[in-house]
């Protein structure tokens, strides 16, 4: 039987054949070249550091809009699964953000306030926060409602009752919150840089796509992707593995 700990690096090998097969059919490396052929063209972009200054660039928006979107998301959702009356006048916004198109948001972002960092960024969280909002909005109408009569009666204060009540109640929610708006931020974030940022992941692919050049389009997609694989890995699942430890004590 297999090694579970194995099982995420046979699934990637397998998609990693997929590949070569795919390669190898198309008979074009202009058109979809090997694996091993990105390697020329990886080292030369790490040896002038222009692969690392652009991972970095939007590494460093991910997580500003990361930030935002999750304290904005989390304070409006407890807010619109504690408070009914608010929810009944939020929620039809909620639904409005929810269904208006990413792209919609981003170009009158730029148009509004300009090509600048502050509109990129703002763009990106704007789109996360309904999601974020969503998520934790269930999390807070499905709080037990005698854990809240018995920090009534012991007469907890709000701050108290947030911390030992509300969050380890809410932690499966921020965590699948977290997760889904990591996978979905670096996205918004790399359509964001491919429109009107002059660095970055997706600057640098839109400057390929105008070249032509499938290797180095495909050279910083997969190191971006390499980079919150890692953010998976490391960070969010042994954080999800600890929040829901106690299902299982």
């Amino acid at each position: 039987m297999t090694d579970p700990r194995l099982t995420p690096i046979l699934s990637i090998a397998g998609l990693f054949g997929l590949w070569i097969v795919a390669a190898a059919l198309t008979g074009d490396p202009q058109v979809l070249p090997q694996p091993w052929g990105l390697a020329a063209p990886l080292v030369q972009e790490l040896r002038s550091g222009e692969l690392i200054r652009h991972l970095g660039a939007t590494l460093l928006r991910v997580v500003w809009a990361f930030g935002l979107a999750m304290g904005l998301g989390l304070a409006l959702g407890l807010a619109m699964g504690r408070l009914p009356r608010l929810n009944a006048w939020l929620d039809p916004w909620l639904v409005i953000f929810l269904n208006l198109p990413a792209l919609v948001l981003i170009v009158l972002c730029y148009l509004w306030i300009g090509l600048t960092e502050t509109a990129a960024i703002l763009a990106v969280t704007l789109n996360k926060i309904p999601n974020v909002t969503t998520v934790i909005r269930e999390g807070a109408r499905a709080l037990d409602p005698q854990l809240d009569a018995m920090a009534h009666v012991y007469r907890m204060g709000r701050l108290a009752r947030l911390r030992h009540i509300v969050l380890p109640q809410m932690a499966p929610f921020i965590t699948a919150a977290a997760r889904s708006g990591v996978a979905v931020i670096w996205k918004i974030v790399l359509v964001v840089e491919f429109l009107g940022r002059s660095s970055g992941v997706g600057f640098q692919i839109h400057l390929y796509f105008q070249l032509f050049d499938v290797a180095m389009v495909l050279v910083y997609a997969l190191s971006f992707i390499c980079v919150m694989l890692a953010v998976e890995w490391l960070l969010l699942q042994p954080w999800e593995r600890r929040v829901r430890r106690w299902r299982s004590a």
